[in-house]
């Protein structure tokens, strides 16, 4: 039998939401083409999901305006954030139209992919599973690649990067 919170739901939701503000993640901008037009949205919930064949999977809440153009079969670029891209990463987060403009980008493997990036995955969507009020998008990894550039974080609602020691 699963074990059960005895606090009520929003105290539930108030420790979740700071037990996740404690995680750091990487940031990035999926995105995707529709009729030719670049769109896309600010997330930090995406993981790798399989090495064979290779799959990744992320999240978008249910009124994205990024999901409303997305279905199986979309082709989409997570476009992994270098550590000087919080104004691109703030950008992305926020709505309208214009997200694009003065943001670098070319279409790689089907996908906008923003310029100077620090990784950058091609996919081609082959599920979305309803998950709560988000919907998890898995797909088929097409295309990919690094930089030795530091990456760009969130921790503790502000942006950073990781150091080594």
């Amino acid at each position: 039998m699963p074990v059960t919170s005895q606090l009520p739901e929003t105290a539930v939701q108030r420790a979740f939401r700071g037990a996740m503000g404690q995680v750091t993640s990487s940031v990035s901008v999926v995105t995707t083409l529709t009729d030719g037009v670049p769109h896309g949205t600010t997330v930090s919930a995406f993981m790798s999901l399989s090495m064979d064949p290779p799959m990744l999977t992320f999240a978008l809440d249910r009124g994205s305006n990024l999901l409303a153009r997305l279905g199986v079969g979309s082709v989409v670029g997570v476009n992994v954030l270098a550590a000087h891209h919080d104004q691109i990463a703030l950008r992305f987060a926020g709505k309208g139209d214009d997200k694009f403009a003065d943001v670098p980008w070319r279409v790689e493997n089907g996908a906008p992919a923003l310029h100077d990036r620090h990784a950058w995955v091609a996919l081609r969507l082959s599920q979305l599973v309803e998950a709560g009020d988000h919907v998890l998008l898995i797909g088929d990894v097409t295309g990919a690649d690094a930089t030795p550039s530091a990456p760009l974080t969130y921790w503790k609602r502000t942006f950073g990067t990781h150091q080594t020691f």
